[in-house]
């Protein structure tokens, strides 16, 4: 490889980069980097280097030598026996096959397994040819669900056969990388046009790169159900491990990795120009993010820094954008909007001391009114600015890839067969005859056990072997701490974590029997659980209660700050290395012994809870915390920046938002008992988001008075039964201001409902984000700024901008064929015409009277159940249920094949769904001739149809909000009435 080992990478820096590595992991310096000493071959140490070169910090904490040494080994090995090894550059290998990391998900030895499993099925393949077949092979192994955030491993992927679709990209890029094929994981970070993300995969064969949807296979390559919504995408970006200087633009640059745009692959694009200067308008060196509206949120799609002249450039799509500018210290920004048609912006960036400042840094025209307050707070000014933000441009819809009808049936045969392996697979976890088993042989609850075994899918092995091997004595408690977790624990936990996490709990349980109900609470969740974020859960209970001797451990559980004290000056603080903050185990970074702000807090959650001390992050700014005489109190390090807060792993935070219990179903907020709170003891003020019900499918509040204009900051009269509580992370977010940049508060476990109540925060600036999204996805929203003091409430209305909306009438009638399928679901009323004559010659179709009539608008949907956009689509209308509930307008979902009804949820379906068949997909080839925005076959395909037999929705693919839109058009139909 000589001395360069990729695009602007030498070997010098790379040493200079090793050198400080190891200086960090000094602590583990044995069991890190004791291995190169005994690698003779030159190119595998090399390559070895490289790797801890630019590995992230967590890595060194959790995983040995050993590990990466073998990692190399297998892909140098991989490299030599797969015939596209040699054809691949060196630069390309570097970046795209040997990482043995995707993105941030637990690490395992997957690239071998998978290996062993893949390599013969492709080795005679050509690469593109391998690409296609590795992906049919995830097929097999895995399908979407929706999640949480967290991410878990490659083989926890192949034991679940689930993922989201950031799992399954991280499962397909590691599937081909094991064979030796470049990929690389693509995001989205956030879609313009609608409330979502996603990822998708990209391999390089024979010199270019190509797209694909992540297990879910096409026997040609670039193409996705993703195609035509990625063409109103923003950015693109993907990352590399290491240093990049290379023909693709570079996003941002950062100690360990480079962010890469490759929207120009997808989008029309332009370039954005930026100019930061200071206040008397000189150039000056500022932080600007780009931020994409999304889920009521400005989210950071990218993160520029501006050169001497401040000047910094960026590949966008021609869509809105808000530029926010700040110094490194934070006492200098600015803030604008940026619009599709615009090519440079100038942002000058001003002090922001006062919450004055602060409104003339964001640059817009404000009204001003004051909030109302409640003792011992005083009359708080707010400051309001609208604004509206409109994404791309909808692409017209254009046909993917030409595949021949004999490729197609051949395309349908091979999915339904890798769906049929994997629910095989399926068929081995244990069915509800084995667990109503085990719980009578356990003594335990069937219905408490079924849960949490049903939930764990194939580690439900895994758990048995756990209960099996406790004392019978145990069982009960062994329960209830698997309850205490996550769901998705189940999923990957270890019985030697598990262990682990019992034994080291039991010492702390004498005298639970005799405590309140409150009291039993707070040691479910503060002491018993495990988990504190989003880390990843391996043993350290015993080994952290046994860093300290009695003595010391009793000042501890007496006086908590002290236990604070002893990790300050055990570990060493170093923010802002990795991408991910909050990623090492607790045990793993105290080993370390550097660690960033969020692990730190972490750290001493996990060590005060191994002390029988209930211990938490204060759910929304992550701030450590112990419970003691009945309040929360701070923790305080003395080395820590002010208020440093990390957004940790939350970068998906908007994509999922199931609200995920467990048995118990305790994690949907933070209150205890009867609503009973422990006070916080500290620098604190009082929110409260004033809200009435809205009716979010009709764009209106409920309780007032109509206005007719098309963008009004009034509201709309509705009638609509589904009026709800304003969502978080749907219609509204909250923000603090903190180093001159807003962080949105994040509620725990995807909280939404939290309008209405008080919520603890800290004191600072705030920004009430709230918007309105529109069917042609542009957004109608509303800043409200305001200021929190210590001791202060502060109560804040939230207003939800509305505009009407006119139906479309996309065609004026509807088929033949779909009126009888129609009819022979009873959904249509018989007219004159005879039931047996209804071919297409006898009907007139644009006459209602002679074949009957629809009493209610119906909603007609075609579903490809095993596809993620349908899946997406299904998992709305369970999101919606209560909104779906009592309703009358029928829905007719029909699917191409019978065999297709076995892998629907049917129990996620609204009560007025019908299920039928369209073979050969028959009618909606029709649709597709006469309805220019149904083009093919792709599904889902969701129409409504009103009483006229006219169509007033149409939608094909995937567009996130279909369900509520669907809602919304209903609502509006019955006003027309």
């Amino acid at each position: 490889m000589g001395n360069r080992l990729t695009y602007g990478l030498d070997r010098s820096r790379m040493m200079k980069r090793l050198e400080w590595k190891r200086k960090q992991a000094s602590q583990r310096e044995q069991q890190l980097f004791a291995v190169l000493d005994h690698i003779s071959d030159a190119q595998e140490r090399e390559l070895l280097e490289y790797l801890y070169a630019y590995m992230p910090l967590h890595d060194l904490a959790d995983y040995d030598g050993e590990y990466f040494a073998a990692h190399v080994s297998q892909v140098l090995e991989t490299r030599q026996q797969m015939s596209w090894g040699a054809t691949i550059p060196d630069e390309i290998f570097l970046q795209y096959v040997l990482p043995y990391r995707v993105n941030n998900e637990n690490i395992d030895n997957s690239r071998a397994v998978i290996y062993e499993l893949l390599a013969d099925r492709v080795r005679a393949l050509s690469m593109v040819e391998a690409i296609i077949e590795t992906n049919y092979w995830c097929h097999e192994h895995a399908t979407y669900t929706g999640t949480d955030i967290r991410t878990v491993s490659p083989l926890t992927i192949m034991r679940t056969a689930l993922g989201r679709c950031g799992e399954q990209s991280t499962f397909t890029v590691t599937a081909l990388r094991s064979i030796g094929i470049p990929a690389r994981q693509c995001y989205t970070p956030r879609w313009a046009h609608c409330d979502s993300n996603h990822a998708w995969v990209e391999a390089w064969a024979d010199g270019q790169w190509h797209y694909l949807g992540a297990c879910e296979p096409e026997q040609v390559l670039n193409e996705g159900w993703f195609r035509l919504p990625a063409k109103r995408a923003m950015l693109v970006n993907t990352r590399v491990p290491a240093d990049y200087i290379g023909p693709e633009e570079v996003c941002s640059t950062h100690d360990g990795y480079t962010e890469i745009n490759l929207l120009d692959r997808y989008a029309a694009t332009k370039q954005l120009q930026i100019q930061t200067v200071d206040e008397s308008g000189q150039p000056c060196v500022a932080e600007v993010q780009c931020q994409q509206y999304n889920a009521a949120e400005f989210y950071p799609l990218a993160t520029l820094l501006t050169d001497e002249q401040g000047k910094a450039r960026l590949t966008t799509g021609y869509g809105d954008l808000l530029l926010h500018a700040r110094t490194s210290d934070g006492a200098f920004m600015c803030e604008g909007f940026v619009h599709s048609e615009q090519t440079s912006a100038l942002l000058q960036l001003k002090s922001t001391t006062t919450l004055d400042q602060v409104i003339q840094a964001v640059g817009n025209e404000r009204s001003d009114e004051r909030t109302s307050s409640t003792p011992p707070s005083t009359s708080t000014p707010t400051y309001t600015v609208d604004w509206k933000v409109q994404p791309p441009p909808a692409p017209v819809p254009e046909p993917g890839p030409e595949v021949s009808e004999e490729d197609r049936q051949l395309q349908e045969q091979r999915v339904r067969e890798g769906t049929a392996i994997r629910t095989a697979y399926e068929h081995t976890f244990l069915t509800a005859e084995h667990i109503e088993q085990y719980a009578i042989h356990w003594s335990l609850p069937v219905e408490r056990l079924s849960i949490v075994l049903h939930t764990a899918r194939g580690n439900d092995k895994e758990l048995v072997a756990f209960f099996e091997q406790i004392e019978p004595a145990q069982r009960e408690f062994a329960l209830q701490l698997l309850e205490s977790m996550r769901p998705k624990d189940w999923q990957d936990i270890t019985y030697a974590t598990l262990k682990d996490y019992l034994d080291g709990v039991l010492p702390y349980v004498h005298n639970l029997a005799t405590n309140s109900e409150q009291q039993k609470q707070q040691f479910q969740r503060y002491i018993l659980c495990p988990r504190i974020h989003m880390e990843m859960l391996a043993p350290y209970r015993k080994y952290l209660s046994e860093r300290w001797d009695i003595a010391l451990q009793q000042q501890f559980c007496a006086q908590p700050q002290q236990l604070a004290e002893q990790l300050q000056h055990e570990v060493t603080l170093l923010n802002d290395v990795d991408r991910y903050s909050g990623m090492a185990t607790p045990a793993g970074a105290y080993r370390l012994g550097v660690v960033d702000s969020l692990s730190r807090a972490i750290l001493f959650v996990a060590a005060a809870r191994s002390l029988g001390i209930p211990a938490r992050l204060e759910p929304l700014h992550l701030l450590p915390q112990y419970a003691q005489d009945g309040r929360w109190y701070d923790v305080y390090f003395t080395d820590e920046p002010s208020r440093h807060s990390s957004r940790g792993v939350a970068e998906d935070a908007a994509n999922e938002l199931p609200v995920e219990g467990g048995a118990t179903g305790e994690w949907d907020s933070e209150r205890l008992a009867d609503g009973a709170e422990l006070e916080s003891i500290g620098n604190r003020g009082y929110i409260q988001i004033e809200a009435g019900a809205w009716d979010r499918h009709n764009n209106s509040h409920s309780n007032n008075n109509s206005d007719s204009s098309n963008d009004s900051n009034s509201s709309n009269s509705s009638n609509s039964s589904n009026t709800l509580p304003p969502a978080y992370y749907q219609d509204f977010t909250l923000a603090l201001l903190n180093n001159g940049m807003y962080e949105t508060l994040q509620f725990p476990y995807g909280d939404q409902n939290v309008a209405g109540r008080v919520h603890e925060v800290l004191p600072g600036s705030y920004r009430l984000t709230a918007g309105t999204r529109l069917r042609d996805g542009s957004v109608l929203g509303r800043f409200t700024f305001f200021e929190v003091k210590p001791g202060q409430r502060v109560q804040v209305k939230l207003e939800l901008r509305q505009a009407n909306e006119n139906i479309p009438v996309y065609a004026a009638s509807i088929s033949s064929s779909l009126k009888v399928k129609l009819l022979e679901n009873g959904i249509a009323e018989e007219g004159n015409t005879d039931k047996e004559n209804t071919d297409e010659e006898n009907i007139n179709v644009g006459t209602v009277s002679e074949f009957g009539a629809l009493t209610q608008p119906v909603v007609v949907a075609w579903l490809e159940p095993e596809r993620e956009p349908t899946k997406h689509v299904l998992r709305e209308f369970a999101e919606l249920e209560q909104s779906w509930r009592g309703r009358d307008e029928p829905m007719l979902l029909l699917l191409q094949a019978q065999s297709e009804r076995t892998l629907l949820e049917t129990n996620i379906l609204p009560p007025q769904a019908i299920i039928d068949d369209d073979p050969a997909l028959s009618i909606l080839h029709e649709l597709s001739r006469t309805l220019p925005q149904i083009l093919g076959d792709q599904r889902p395909v969701v129409l409504i149809i009103d009483r006229s037999l006219r169509i007033r929705f149409a939608v094909q693919g995937y567009k996130p909000g279909t369900a509520s839109d669907l809602l919304q058009v209903l609502d509006q139909l019955k006003l027309e009435e």
